[in-house]
Formats: C-alpha cells, sequence, structure tokens
C-alpha cells in the first residue's frame, strides 16, 4: 500500500491560515491599519469599496520598506517585532506573529507601493493569490500604500458567505472605530465610495471618543483614574442617566490593544448596582496599563481574549475606580459630615433658672363607670352598603381616562384595513364567551374576563404590543403608510455604524408612518411620526428601532420588518398602570381576538392566561 499522507503546498496552506486571520474585509482593514501604526505613521488614510469586496486601501506615512523587506513581508512567520519566544512576553506593538500580510496575499490581489525614509525611490510590488507577479522600483511618497483587492476571489465558497454591504461596512467602522480609540495620536481617516465617513485629528483622549460618537457624548462621560502596583486605569464611563438597553458603548484596552473581558464587565456592572435600571448598561471606556509580562495575548488569532495573570486584584481596583468615579459625579449617594451649615442648637444649661412649672388640670368625670357593660356597642355591619360599594368601585374603573389612542388600528387618516381584510379568528368554538362580557380591571396591569369554562386574565400590555405589531406589518407588506407631520421637527444623530445600517431601514419605517430627511453627516431630520406615538420622544424612539436591529443582527428583509415593528409597538403600546373604561377593554380583547395568534407576543411571551372552572372549584373545597 502506497503511502497517502503528503506535505499541502504553501498556497493551500496559506488559504487555510488565512481563514483563522482574515475572516471578513474588517479583518484586512484591522491588521494593515495596525501594522501601520506600528510602523510610527501619523496620518492613516482607509479607502473602501462596495464594504471591502473590491477594494481595501491604507496610505500611510510611516516608516516604509526597503525591497528586500517589503518581499519578506509577505512571507509566512516573517516580523520585525519579535526574535525569540521571550519576546513574547514583552510585547510593544500591535502585530507579531507575522501571518497577517501572508494570509491577506493567499486570498486576494495586493498591490504594495513603499518607500524607506531617506530612500530616493520606492519599491511596488503586485501580488495575485500569493504569486509574486512583478516588482518594480516605483517614485512613491514616503510610507507605505497597501491595496488589497478582489478579496476571497480565489475561494469563492469564503466569498459566498460574506454578509451584506451594509453588515459588511459596519463591521469595517467597528473595528476602525476601535483602532482610532486607542490611537488618538494618530489622524485617521475612513472613506467609502469616494465619501467622507471619518476625518479625525490628531486629539487628545476625550476629543477623539467625541468626535467618533458624537458631542452629545461630551457632557456624559466621567473620568476614571486609579494607579496601582499593578496596573494603571485610566478612561471614562458614563452617567447613569446615559444607560440603555441596547448600542452601549462599551470598550476595553490593554496596553493599547481592544480586548474582550466578561469578567471586568461584571466589575463596572457591580459599580452601577442599583444606578440604573435592570436590564440596561452604561456606556465605558476603560484603558489598562501594565506590565506586558503579565498579560498573555497570544491565544487567539483576533488577540481580543487576553488573559491577566493578576486578574482578581485588577477586579476589585477597576470596580473602586468606577464607584470613585460615581460618586464624585454625586452619581452615588453619600454622607456629608461638614457642619459648617449645620443647624444652631441652643445648649442646655443646667445652672440658668428655669420657669415655673404649672402642672396641667384633668377633668375626671365621676359618673363614669369602665366595668358597665352597655357602655361597649357591637359593631354592626351594613352588607348592602359593601356590596353598593364594590359596584360603585367597578363602575368607576370601567369610566376610566379614554386613552389617546384607539386598541385598533391606530388613526392615521388612510383608508384602514376592512373586515373582510383581515382573518378574524372564530371565537364560537373556543373557550371564549361573547367579548361583550363584563371585563375587569386589576391593578392596571390585567384584564379579567369569563370564559365558558372558567375566567381569563390578559395581559393589557402584550396585548396591545400583540395588536400593534400585526398592523405594522401589515403595513409594511401592503407598502401603505402615513405618518403625522409634526410642527417642529427633530435632529436624530446617528454613530457612522448605525448610520451604515439606516439606508436599508428608511423604506420599511416610511410604511410604519416615519418620515426622515437626511441632512448629511449621520444626521436626520424627523419630519413626521406614526399615530400613536405623540407622547414618545421621537429621537429615543427611533435610535431604539435602529440598535435592535443591529443587535440582533438582523440581514434577512421579513426579519429586519418584524425586529423595526416590535420595537415600534412595544413603545407605543399602553404601559401596566393605565385606567381602562370599559369600552376601552371591549375594544382591546376584541382586537386581540382578531389577531391570528391572540395568546403570545411576537416575542413569544404569554398574553392570556386561562383560570378553569375545575381549577376554581379546587380553591374553594
Amino acid at each position: 500500500m502506497s503511502d497517502i499522507i503528503h506535505l499541502l503546498p504553501d498556497s493551500i496552506a496559506n488559504q487555510i491560515a488565512a481563514g483563522e486571520v482574515i475572516q471578513r474585509p474588517a479583518s484586512v482593514v484591522k491588521e494593515l491599519v495596525e501594522n501601520a501604526v506600528d510602523a510610527g505613521a501619523g496620518h492613516i488614510q482607509v479607502n473602501i469599496k462596495d464594504a471591502g469586496r473590491t477594494l481595501v486601501q491604507v496610505i500611510d506615512d510611516g516608516k516604509g520598506m526597503s525591497e528586500t523587506d517589503a518581499r519578506m513581508a509577505f512571507e509566512r512567520h516573517a516580523t520585525s517585532k519579535i526574535s525569540t519566544a521571550d519576546d513574547l512576553f514583552s510585547l510593544h506593538t500591535m502585530g507579531f506573529r507575522g501571518e497577517a500580510l501572508a494570509s491577506i496575499v493567499a486570498v486576494s490581489q495586493v498591490e504594495l507601493r513603499t518607500r524607506l525614509k531617506g530612500a530616493e525611490l520606492g519599491t511596488h510590488l503586485v501580488f495575485s493569490g500569493s504569486e509574486l507577479e512583478s516588482v518594480e522600483p516605483d517614485a512613491c511618497t514616503e510610507g507605505s500604500i497597501f491595496s488589497v483587492k478582489n478579496l476571497f476571489f480565489n475561494v469563492p465558497a469564503r466569498r459566498k458567505f460574506l454578509k451584506s454591504n451594509e453588515t459588511e461596512f459596519r463591521n469595517i467602522i467597528n473595528e476602525f472605530e476601535r483602532i482610532a480609540l486607542v490611537n488618538s495620536q494618530v489622524a485617521l481617516s475612513l472613506y467609502h465610495n469616494d465619501t467622507e465617513i471619518f476625518n479625525l485629528p490628531e486629539s487628545g483622549l476625550r476629543q477623539r471618543i467625541v468626535n467618533v460618537y458624537g458631542k452629545t457624548l461630551n457632557q456624559k462621560l466621567l473620568s476614571v483614574d486609579a494607579q496601582s502596583s499593578l496596573v494603571t486605569i485610566s478612561g471614562f464611563v458614563g452617567r447613569p442617566d446615559s444607560a440603555k438597553k441596547r448600542g452601549a458603548l462599551q470598550y476595553f484596552f490593554v496596553n493599547g490593544r481592544f480586548m474582550k473581558h466578561p469578567y471586568f464587565h461584571k466589575a463596572v456592572m457591580q459599580a452601577y448596582e442599583q444606578l440604573i435600571p435592570a436590564g440596561e448598561q452604561p456606556n465605558y471606556f476603560i484603558y489598562f496599563t501594565l506590565d506586558p509580562a503579565t498579560i498573555d495575548v497570544n491565544i487567539h488569532p483576533t488577540k481580543t481574549e487576553i488573559k491577566f495573570e493578576n486578574e482578581q486584584p485588577i477586579w476589585q481596583i477597576l470596580m473602586a475606580a468606577t464607584r470613585e468615579a460615581l460618586a464624585k459625579s454625586s452619581a452615588i449617594p453619600t454622607i456629608d459630615f461638614d457642619v459648617e451649615d449645620a443647624i444652631d442648637i441652643p445648649v442646655y444649661n443646667p445652672v440658668k433658672e428655669a420657669a415655673p412649672y404649672k402642672a396641667p388640670r384633668v377633668q375626671v368625670n365621676s359618673g363614669y363607670n369602665p366595668f358597665e357593660t352597655s357602655s361597649y356597642k357591637k359593631p354592626e355591619f351594613d352588607w348592602s352598603k359593601l356590596y353598593n360599594d364594590f359596584e360603585g368601585d367597578r363602575n368607576a374603573i370601567r369610566q376610566g381616562a379614554e386613552l389617546t389612542g384607539s386598541f385598533l388600528a391606530p388613526d392615521i387618516s388612510e383608508p384602514t384595513i376592512e373586515a373582510d381584510e383581515v382573518a378574524v379568528q372564530d371565537t364560537s368554538g373556543s373557550l371564549f364567551n361573547d367579548v361583550s362580557n363584563p371585563c375587569y380591571q386589576y391593578k392596571g396591569k390585567y384584564i379579567i374576563t369569563s370564559l365558558k369554562s372558567g375566567l381569563a386574565l390578559i395581559d393589557q400590555h402584550r396585548a396591545h404590543v400583540r395588536i400593534l405589531f400585526d398592523q405594522y406589518i401589515t403595513n409594511i407588506r401592503q407598502q401603505r403608510g402615513a405618518s403625522q407631520q409634526v410642527l417642529f421637527p427633530e435632529i436624530v444623530e446617528f454613530t457612522a455604524s448605525e448610520a451604515a445600517v439606516l439606508p436599508t431601514l428608511l423604506e420599511d419605517m416610511r410604511f410604519i408612518g416615519f418620515d426622515l430627511t437626511n441632512l448629511g453627516n449621520n444626521s436626520y431630520a424627523i419630519n413626521g411620526l406614526p399615530a400613536g406615538v405623540e407622547n414618545l420622544d421621537p429621537v429615543s424612539l427611533i435610535r431604539n428601532m435602529v440598535d435592535r436591529v443591529i443587535d440582533t443582527g438582523c440581514e434577512v428583509h421579513e426579519e429586519i420588518c418584524d425586529s423595526l415593528a416590535l420595537s415600534l409597538a412595544k413603545a407605543a403600546a399602553i404601559r401596566p398602570g393605565k385606567i381602562l373604561s370599559g369600552e376601552e377593554m371591549d375594544n382591546l380583547l376584541a382586537s386581540l381576538f382578531s389577531c391570528q395568534e391572540s395568546n403570545l407576543t411576537p416575542d413569544g411571551k404569554t398574553i392570556i392566561s386561562k383560570l378553569t372552572d375545575e381549577e376554581l372549584e379546587k380553591r374553594f373545597k
């Protein structure tokens, strides 16, 4: 039997290795920009075409390379940053493995123009799938220009699994922002299809954060500063009132490198305990500086998972530093021991002669006999009054304040869905009696009504969410919608990554009643809103809808529509605690039972809880 094990050609081995290092266009941006930072660049420009599928180009004014170094840079495990294994524990650069360029050139077509500082001429190299096609002298500027074209052109399976352009470009923005946040001393710019996305000048850290995420963030940042023999912690945390359920800006950096660390995240969250509502997340930008020998970066190809030698004490320092920052901003209540403004309470002086004391006069009824039994009056219960009180309370509940919106379709001054357009659920054979049965409200949250074989408790908020969701989805599918124009349009500002996904949402948002105008610079004017949301903050409403789509990672159009409709329905639905009139409760139940799915909300939460006659009888045995 012949031997069957053989070595793979370098070209195939490099393509396999590239799968770990280069997963998408954003990976190329990360590796090339980090190389430019390591080369001492003061200005870095990134040009993107078609979300990186066609072109990723990085231009820097760093040290540049000689012809020999330029050739060698594309070999596997060729690096200038380490020479021995001990160097892995004293890293001061972003890259060190020498895998990035070899992985990039294995799955793309690459051009490099580079010129060493002080050299008369530079070098122009052209690669195609690891094959060096040409080397020529070039009169380029000092520094380097990397052009990566047609990513995964020779690996169709990898190219096929790339996400939409909007998603891939958002990933590029995320990588760019991480590098920008930790290199504020470098001027950075990003262009997509010749449109400027970022133009960040050299600045301080706080100003860099504001330049990336907008001026509104500036007033919501609190400085964090802690120094010890183990670690120096600096950066910023957000004020508690800026916390939100989705889209929080949360970044950890160690020695200039972005990292993910769930354990340290818990330290920050513990510092915010009882300061923010459950389920909300604060913003934070935390920078750790410590001895490189006490951390291990070489765990994962992306280098975002880092192991700390002194993890637990650093956790304690981080939590204490965050608490201190919050305390300085009066976010944490403190005891004031300053007695300068204390009330001046007179001191008792026993030497001073007091005024004569007059004993109180007590009037006594000499005819009162405490043992006389007739003095005790037996209480009487007026059962008819108790029943009348119950009837009065029930009427008061049923005559509660009217809601501003309808429980049927929102009144949008447009042709609404007729009865024959909706597949009304047949309740004649169901557990429910006629919807006109008496309804009672409990604690402003639940509606109680009778069944043919028991009782039903209905969560009024969830019921309204289901009704509104179905209506919004119908409007999107039928591509009809109208908005109520606002008198004074408000401006909503997005981050670059949020703005990248917004064009795919605008049409569907228009079908459910939003009228937005692009003002440029990631800003939109809110000209119109759906009916029923007049009392909501339009800026927060739209931002939450966009954040939900981003967080859920929706790619399919139907999933995006569901996410938009659910987010709006949850915001516009009646809140727990709202007192409903009898007519409003009847309308709510009639609309709910007309839905194809009346038992569950769109995200799978229970709307109706049933209590059967058998269960009731057991309780009274």
